[in-house]
């Protein structure tokens, strides 16, 4: 342990094992196929016990299917906004599925992609928006670039030589949210497109299911897939990220500096740990992440009216006003050199960490039970390459 320095990701296995099997239960019982968002969790150390459970992986773009193709197996399926062609020859190589996100890049790509044997889909815009409080993740919001709505669709692809092209329809429109969304969206979805889907293999429900949450209702799931199987002979996909890995990982930190109280009454504490750089979601989202443990203890916020109740406002060390993490009530006095630990830090937060300011990347350590292995250390060249 004296070797271990903060800041650094530690993945639990176990935690990690507890999601997937939640998951593989759902493909056990409904015969869906669920597949890693690799945008959300790229941890490909843990690309194998990924795939003993999981029917394989989605990617973002080229570098993604790289990723999975190397280190994962089973099915390799790709999605862009659009597609460059300098990369088409390689993703028609490496993937199973290709998703394309309208008419234009269907009719650029679809025919050479299913010459090259890929199964082909379109993903859609039900125009049906479940989200409240986040606009930057809804795909349905007005003007939204994502998807191909039912007006462009019936006008540029039904009845067009490239409806023969479809083997698929795709739709994501989810973040972090429960089933009962998701049975609303497939209303919409029906209602739109329904009479299209009888002549479809699958449709893809795509992320932002949190099927691994303690009160996400799981019958609900079970029966949305099951209605789909029924009604129009599909196979059904999901390709959740946050659910594979919630809770499964943490980001260690150190207390650096304790300032004097603020005009709020709080106390502002320097960590070596960067909102910006290390969890930039904390800021995009936005949201204040949980804390795990403080000075190796389990973190149980007091009673707002103790008298020992002491309030912290985590911040970063760069000099980015807003690099601030949260505001928490802490029972114990604060001093530096102490350990702070965040939860809920192995989704969003290792593919998106950056070199800022030139802050260093936390390494990244995977634990199983009680063992931890140093699976990934970052230096100034890192940041020197980057640049």
């Amino acid at each position: 342990m004296d070797k271990i320095r903060t800041p650094y990701f530690c993945i639990d296995t176990d935690r990690l094992e507890q999601n997937l099997r939640v998951l593989r239960g759902v493909t056990d019982r409904t015969g869906c196929k669920i597949l890693l968002a690799q945008k959300c969790f790229s941890c490909y150390g843990l690309y194998p016990l990924v795939a003993d459970y999981l029917a394989g992986a989605t990617a973002s773009g080229i570098f993604e299917a790289q990723l999975w193709h190397e280190e994962g197996r089973g099915e390799n399926h790709v999605f862009s906004p659009a597609f460059k062609e300098e990369d088409m020859e390689r993703i028609f190589e490496i993937c199973d599925h290709i998703d394309f996100n309208s008419p234009r890049q269907l009719s650029l790509y679809g025919k050479r992609a299913k010459d090259a044997g890929l199964q082909v889909g379109l993903r859609i815009n039900p125009e049906c928006s479940t989200q409240e409080g986040h606009a930057i993740y809804d795909p349905c919001a007005p003007g939204s670039r994502l998807g191909t709505t039912l007006a462009v669709f019936e006008r540029e692809v039904a009845g067009t030589p490239l409806m023969s092209l479809l083997d698929g329809i795709h739709f994501h429109t989810l973040c972090e949210q429960n089933s009962d969304d998701l049975e609303k969206t497939l209303d919409a979805v029906e209602e739109k497109f329904g009479k299209y889907l009888h002549g479809m293999r699958w449709i893809n429900f795509g992320g932002g299911h949190h099927i691994t949450r303690d009160d996400y209702e799981i019958p609900r799931l079970e029966r949305c897939i099951r209605s789909m199987q029924g009604k129009y002979g599909l196979e059904v996909y999901l390709e959740p990220g946050e659910a594979v890995a919630l809770n499964a990982g943490t980001l260690h930190s150190q207390v650096l500096e304790v300032q004097a109280k603020s005009g709020d009454g709080v106390r502002n504490v320097i960590l070596d740990t960067s909102a910006a750089c290390h969890m930039p979601d904390v800021i995009e989202m936005p949201y204040t992440p949980p804390l795990e443990k403080v000075k190796g203890e389990r973190y149980t916020a007091p009673d707002a009216s103790d008298a020992e109740c002491r309030k912290y406002r985590f911040g970063g060390p760069t000099c980015l006003s807003g690099d601030v993490i949260g505001t928490y009530d802490m029972a114990c006095e604060l001093t530096e050199g102490d350990e702070v630990v965040f939860g809920d830090m192995a989704i969003y937060s290792m593919v998106k960490t950056n070199t800022f300011n030139g802050m260093p990347l936390p390494d990244i350590y995977i634990k199983k039970r009680e063992t931890l292995r140093l699976w990934k250390r970052f230096s100034y060249e890192d940041f020197k390459s980057r640049v």
